[in-house]
């Protein structure tokens, strides 16, 4: 349904977290796949994370929702935000699946955007890779260069920064595509009644992964290990060159195993930021029943958001889904690189899987957890 039109293998060797770049046109007679009255009915919920940001002068107020109406907020000067539209919002994923040249362990959320005339969010900088998609109506953008941007007023808490000299300065227009890297400053401004889709990749950072190894080691009773030196300082008070490179190659030593760092990564790669849209079932299902339901044409389809991830040179067969770790002792490679891949599978997909015990648990646990339903 949505066909992003740029030269993939291009993009990823020239542009990719290097330089930002607009691609007009990039999908042709684009339809918004979310109503703004949609989007406003999301924002009532209170699971979903969504926002108000009212520009006010040079200054912006930043409301978060759940909100029950949006009277007083007037006609222009404001934009509503909602992220993980694509968790919540099935229609939202085919305009995912165009961006999925991209891995999965990447992708965080769909942010949408409903915004009146003159609503922005104000100058910023993000440590993410977003693509801004145009949907209905027009926005103008303006990017500026990697450098040392003071926070807004002086603030050091402050979101925005102050005002930089822009090396892009666009009108997006229906289907056009923005695509901005960490680091770039940058800043959209409504032109008129528009929707925009950002599509956010990001990396894990270094407090991020040091946290996560430091709950496995504790939750598996490992990382024992002390350091050990053949000689000590000649100084009291001395903590040698040669000590301090030998306490830390103790962490060097867990990030070059891969039986350690393995995990560490799967279960850190597969969570989400954001809450799932867990599909509830009245009660659990048996073997009969699903093959019963596949055999009447049902299709197994995977929840929006959630992240199934296999890790290259696993020692273990298993997958990695929502920050668990989940043995599948007697699947085969192919068998876990098309659940990871796919997230809709027909019976003849699923029927050779299910022929072994270790799908058969793997399906019926993933249904009664709500992670996969049967639809159409």
């Amino acid at each position: 349904m949505y066909q992003l039109n740029i030269d993939k293998a291009e993009f990823l060797r020239d542009v990719w977290q290097q330089q930002p770049k607009v691609f007009p046109r990039a999908f042709v007679d684009f339809v918004d796949p979310i109503a703004a009255d949609e989007l406003a009915g999301l924002a009532c919920e209170e699971e979903v994370s969504s926002r108000i940001v009212v520009t006010k002068g040079n200054d912006w107020e930043v409301i978060s929702g759940p909100f029950e109406d949006y009277d007083a907020y007037g006609e222009s000067h404001w934009q509503l935000l909602v992220q993980a539209v694509n968790h919540w919002y099935p229609d939202a994923q085919p305009l995912v699946e165009a961006f999925r040249f991209l891995p999965d362990w990447r992708f965080d959320d769909l942010m949408v955007s409903f915004a009146t005339p003159q609503g922005g969010v104000g100058p910023h900088i993000d440590n993410y890779d977003v693509f801004i998609i145009q949907g209905e109506g027009r926005r103008r953008w303006t990017v500026g260069p990697k450098g040392q941007y003071a926070r807004r007023g002086n603030n050091p808490e402050s979101p925005l920064i102050e005002d930089f000299e822009p090396i892009i300065d666009v009108v997006l227009e229906a289907g056009d595509v923005l695509y901005i890297p960490p680091g770039f400053p940058h800043q959209g401004e409504t032109l008129s009644l528009a929707l925009s889709y950002s599509m956010g990749f990001r990396a894990p950072s270094q407090q991020e992964l040091v946290s996560e190894l430091a709950d496995f080691l504790i939750d598996t009773n490992q990382g024992q290990q002390r350091f050990i030196s053949s000689s000590e300082a000649g100084s009291q008070g001395l903590v040698s060159c040669s000590e301090q490179t030998g306490i830390m190659a103790l962490l060097a030593e867990l990030a070059n195993t891969p039986s350690q760092y393995i995990p560490v990564l799967g279960k850190l790669l597969s969570q989400n930021r954001f809450e799932l849209d867990i599909c509830e079932n009245e009660s659990a299902m048996d073997l009969t029943e699903l093959t019963d339901a596949l055999d009447d044409g049902a299709n197994l389809v995977r929840i929006g958001g959630l992240k199934v991830l296999r890790m290259e040179a696993d020692p273990e067969a298993r997958l990695f889904i929502a920050g668990e770790s989940l043995p599948i002792t007697e699947a085969s490679p192919d068998e876990l690189s098309l659940v990871a891949n796919a997230t809709c599978l027909d019976a003849g997909a699923v029927a050779p899987l299910l022929a072994k015990p270790c799908w058969q648990n793997f399906w019926l646990t993933m249904l009664e957890k709500g992670y996969w339903y049967l639809g159409e």
